[in-house]
């Protein structure tokens, strides 16, 4: 579960209580900021709060504003900065700036719409009016939901973040429009149920990936050892043919043992997954590297691969190793060189 799904998941359970909710989204952000553009707060009458959207800068003054818009209904938006007296006596001292969109969220049964199209398996945008309100939802299909009407300029505006997976303000002919653009979960793909993968596993999940282990040993992979994951017991390259990894999904493979590990990574490697790692020495993984120049894989997707998997952080242990695989996996995702989502 995505940070997003996370909050609005919260807030539905809050709304079905009979509780009223507002939510704080970040919108824009210029230099030094904590937390990224479309990152959330939710806030219930009583003041209790999930989410962030400052990293605990301005989270105080943002709570006390969403507690007011929460009894007279009326959006607002804020903007702290360093230049800003009240920035500084609430703490935004990182040198940045951000604005911050604050709304009462609607009924129950609305929030669970949002919810199930900010989790879903395609991607989707919800569209804000700022500061006025109003709201649609673009989803896959191309369809338009809600009480905001988009002009083709403001259409192709939108068409055009959600194609760059990037969300922002879209500036219509007189209005100011934010696109949160909502992609699958980020999914880790990891072949063998080994000792790492039991720590490598819940640090992907607490990160928002849906896990999947691949092991044929049903010793191996029972629900025991790997709670809260998907586990398959069929032949690695045959998993990985039906997952079929994208852009969003990452593969470790951490069997050491060539008979799982080569097919895996042959089948891998046909794909457009953002990170592909294997387990071993580099001795190990130089033999490995000869063996997959033998079975016909040339050298641009030899080089995809990142082996020995993890950071050099001087991991020995389960953990620690669990922990630089993730660390690099990250890095893969977010460096502006390489990332898929852009700089955050």
């Amino acid at each position: 579960m995505n940070d997003t799904t996370t909050v609005l998941s919260e807030a539905l359970a809050w709304s079905k209580e009979g509780r009223r909710v507002a939510l704080a989204t970040v919108v824009s952000t210029w230099g030094s900021s904590p937390r990224p553009v479309a990152s959330h707060l939710a806030v219930d009458e009583e003041g209790r709060f999930v989410g962030s959207v400052s990293g605990g800068c301005v989270e105080g003054a943002v709570i006390q504003t969403a507690g007011e818009v929460i009894e007279n209904g009326e959006p607002r938006l804020l903007k702290f900065g360093v230049a800003d007296e009240t920035a500084w006596e609430v703490g935004l001292a990182c040198g940045g700036t951000i604005e911050v969109f604050v709304e009462r969220l609607a009924d129950a049964e609305s929030l669970s719409t949002l919810v199930n199209d900010a989790s879903g398996s395609d991607v989707a945008a919800l569209v804000t009016l700022v500061p006025e309100g109003q709201h649609c939802r673009l989803l896959a299909s191309g369809a338009e939901k809600g009480d905001l009407i988009l002009d083709s300029q403001e259409h192709a505006g939108v068409a055009n973040a959600v194609e760059s997976s990037r969300s922002g303000f879209v500036d219509g002919p007189s209005r100011r429009l934010f696109v949160e653009v909502w992609e699958p979960p980020l999914r880790l793909i990891v072949v063998g149920a080994v000792h790492i993968t039991q720590y490598l596993a819940p640090l992907a999940v607490q990160l928002g990936y849906e896990v999947t282990v691949i092991d044929p040993r049903s010793a191996f992979a029972s629900a025991e050892r790997l709670p809260e994951v998907t586990l398959i017991d069929v032949w690695p390259d045959d998993a990985i043919a039906t997952l079929r990894p994208d852009r969003r999904t990452a593969v470790v493979v951490l069997t050491h043992d060539p008979k799982f590990d080569d097919p895996a990574l042959i089948a891998a490697l046909q794909t457009p997954a953002f990170y592909i790692a294997a387990l071993g020495s580099r001795r190990t993984h130089a033999k490995r590297l000869d063996r997959l120049t033998s079975a016909g894989c040339d050298a641009a997707a030899l080089g995809r691969i990142n082996g020995p998997a993890g950071l050099d952080i001087g991991a020995r242990t389960p953990p620690e190793i669990a922990l630089s695989v993730v660390a690099e996996m990250t890095a893969q995702l977010r460096r502006p060189a390489t990332s898929i989502e852009g700089s955050v």
